[in-house]
């Protein structure tokens, strides 16, 4: 189980099922709730967060690394890394200071044992994965379960609904 002095949840789902959509939902939700999250997104493949043309671009293609770029609202650190293994989620949550969250929410990793909520639209022909990882806590899926689960069911349409049992993880963890 990966170690974090805060609550650390995951969402666990086949491309496709609707993971960063869930989550743009259910972060307005928790913010309302006063809470602080923190938040770790998994990419398998190559991807750039700045723009052909921009100076932050510009600088880190000639060579900057790491790239800090600072406003009185927003400070992001890119660092080029290539490297032959894909990052551990222990190692990117030594990059967020404990003391600035109140949880982290995780999407992606679904392989690594820590506490996550399987997100799953039986349409899309995927397997559960709470059946074979202990580490799923909850299961929100679009239809009702044909199968009896020793987890939490939860509507995956009903953002509330996940966002009242995210709540309430939080609160068991803190």
């Amino acid at each position: 189980m990966i170690d974090y002095p805060r609550p650390l949840l995951g969402f666990a789902a086949f491309s496709g099922t609707g993971k960063t959509t869930l989550l743009t939902q259910l972060l307005p939700l928790l913010r309302q709730q006063q809470l602080r999250i923190g938040m770790i997104k998994h990419a398998h493949h190559k991807f750039d967060v700045d723009k052909p043309g921009k100076d932050t671009y510009e600088l880190r293609k000639s060579g900057a690394s790491p790239m800090l770029i600072a406003s009185s609202m927003r400070t992001v650190l890119m660092i080029d890394k290539p490297r032959p293994v894909e990052p551990q989620l222990d190692e990117l949550l030594q990059m967020i200071q404990p003391n600035q969250v109140d949880a982290v929410l995780v999407e992606g990793f679904k392989h690594i044992r820590f506490p996550k909520i399987e997100l799953r639209r039986p349409s899309l022909g995927h397997p559960l994965l709470c059946t074979d990882d202990s580490s799923i806590i909850a299961l929100a899926q679009d239809e009702p379960l044909q199968t009896e689960l020793d987890i939490p069911l939860l509507d995956l349409n009903q953002v509330e609904q996940i966002a009242a049992f995210i709540i309430n993880f939080i609160k068991q963890t803190s």
